[in-house]
């Protein structure tokens, strides 16, 4: 392990988590990367937004969903979520591509339901075999897990099934924290698929261009954003939480650099539903390993 690694698992170690982490820069001869269990598989949480979307998009590119076909969302029928459609009122017409947006850049879990509907789970694991991410697999939706914490917990709903996660005095065995029975994937998985998508080869380069727009205006700032608080930086990524999860893949693009694709995958050893601490260390994380890869240094 390089004195790079070291100092990520010392951020971790301090903020009172495991973690997971592969960067590398998207250059055609690059050949550098940081790496911490960048083969092990992980939880995805929210992060199957990312592979989901690239499938729509695959979907648009064949002409088997129109992106300006509209789709009417009552949300009392929907998944919760703290976010997006699940805290409308009214029912709600957004074409494909909107909703698509929503799914990204707020984690909108009624809108990712809706498209997994459309894309299905059979279409999902063909595009993660064509795009040669052979350790990612994604079992269902944000409904799907939430029905199986729900069984997990003894809770009556979602709510309390959350209430219950985030007990830190409750000793909690959940499949939603098991890679093993959740959605998941790798950190060298989900860099691969944001070069993919960097480089035009995850879609056709319209919807490849549009899956960077909308990457690029995530809403949250708290993890791999945080770690580049400049202006001559664009951040692209996906968030995933749940419990003690917390997880980010993005891309990193210093203006007139290549772009560096990092991720960082963790689980904490305290569950409340805000860990301030475990955030900022997936920024430091991102900033020590991006910063490596821009520099050379070792």
């Amino acid at each position: 392990m390089t004195s790079v690694e070291d100092r990520v698992r010392g951020v971790l170690s301090d903020a009172g988590a495991h973690g997971w982490v592969h960067a590398k820069s998207i250059t055609p001869t690059g050949s550098r990367e940081v790496c911490l269990g960048a083969d092990e598989l992980v939880v995805t949480a929210s992060v199957y937004k990312l592979p989901l979307f690239v499938a729509l998009c695959r979907r648009f590119d064949a002409g088997l969903v129109d992106p300006q076909g509209t789709v009417k969302i009552v949300p009392s029928a929907c998944t919760p979520g703290p976010t997006g459609l699940s805290v409308f009122r009214d029912p709600v017409t957004l074409s494909w591509r909107d909703l698509a947006t929503s799914m990204m850049t707020v984690s909108d879990n009624a809108a990712a339901d809706v498209v997994l509907g459309e894309v299905g789970l059979e279409a999902l694991g063909r595009t993660l075999q064509d795009l040669g991410l052979t350790s990612t697999r994604v079992v269902g939706g944000t409904a799907d897990s939430y029905d199986d914490l729900v069984r997990d917990t003894g809770a009556s709903d979602a709510a309390e099934a959350f209430a219950v996660l985030a007990d830190n005095d409750a000793a909690k065995t959940v499949s939603a924290y098991d890679p093993s029975y959740a959605s998941a994937t790798t950190p060298r998985d989900m860099t691969r698929l944001m070069e993919l998508i960097w480089t035009d080869a995850a879609a056709s380069a319209e919807q490849c261009a549009f899956i960077r727009h909308v990457l690029n205006h995530q809403a949250w700032f708290h993890r791999i954003r945080a770690g580049f608080p400049y202006g001559n930086v664009v951040v692209g990524g996906k968030t995933g939480t749940i419990g003690a999860v917390r997880n980010e893949a993005a891309v990193v693009q210093f203006e007139g650099e290549a772009p560096v694709a990092v991720a960082v995958f963790t689980f904490a050893a305290r569950t409340d539903p805000a860990v301030p601490k475990v955030d900022a260390a997936i920024a430091e994380c991102a900033r020590i390993a991006v910063t490596d890869l821009r520099t050379g240094r070792r």
